[in-house]
């Protein structure tokens, strides 16, 4: 359940946010979506994939994290073993949303989740100083909220673009790790890479103007870090 309420600096003065790691906030996940704007940061740690979370729901850009469900290799005694964070899960207990203005126009509004457990009145960093001021968290909180209302809808159209032009490909992967267990990774997508290398003319020029070129061999790069997922599993289980 979540109970989610408008933010301010009166009611909520003393509200705190734990911004510990670990699966006990819900962070043993095997992946996030990300948007475009974030894949020259998320592509040096994580592999890209696109996939859907029901037959319902879009195709979306995904940073994977983990070889299994449940499962983030990154999770390391309450930190982010990582050099970049995703949108998603920076955000933490945070929504933002739109509230009636006095005018009749609708502006934004950053909602907390009270229920949810990082919320705290003892430990974490506060949301406002002790004059009522935001704290260079929420401050944060609000870019982040911010970016990804604004990514939505390029996220979309990126994807939109390469459906068009039949450069998204299913993708299966089987690893066997050092103790003789296997993993298979399937139900994801990535980028059809020699579809994409004989791109030409007006179809190259187009995907170039609108940045989903580069968005596109981003992607491909990130499957490197497949290995680097392997590696970090095959050093949990000797350890």
């Amino acid at each position: 359940m979540t109970n989610h309420v408008i933010l301010n600096n009166v009611e909520h003065k003393d509200i705190r946010v734990i911004r510990d790691r670990s699966a006990e906030f819900g962070d043993d996940v095997m992946g996030v979506p990300v948007m475009p704007r974030e894949f020259r940061d998320a592509q040096n740690d994580f592999p890209i994939f696109f996939h859907q979370e029901s037959p319902e729901a879009e195709l979306l850009p995904y940073a994977m994290f983990g070889l299994q469900e449940n499962e983030n290799l990154f999770l390391r005694d309450g930190s982010w073993d990582a050099t970049y964070q995703p949108y998603v899960l920076e955000k933490g207990p945070f929504l933002i949303g739109l509230q009636q203005k006095s005018d009749g126009e609708k502006g934004l509004v950053i909602s907390l989740d009270l229920d949810h457990p990082r919320v705290s009145e003892t430990r974490g960093d506060p949301l406002f100083l002790p004059q009522g001021g935001n704290s260079q968290y929420i401050e944060r909180i609000s870019q982040v909220l911010n970016a990804m209302h604004e990514g939505q809808e390029s996220t979309q159209n990126f994807v939109n673009a390469m459906l068009k032009h039949d450069l998204i490909e299913p993708f299966a992967l089987n690893v066997e790790l050092n103790d003789g267990s296997r993993h298979r990774l399937e139900g994801f997508h990535t980028v059809h890479e020699e579809k994409l290398t004989e791109l030409e003319g007006d179809v190259l020029a187009d995907l170039s103007r609108h940045g989903y070129l580069q968005c596109a061999y981003m992607v491909v790069a990130s499957l490197s870090n497949i290995r680097k997922l392997i590696r970090i599993k095959n050093q949990l289980l000797a350890a």
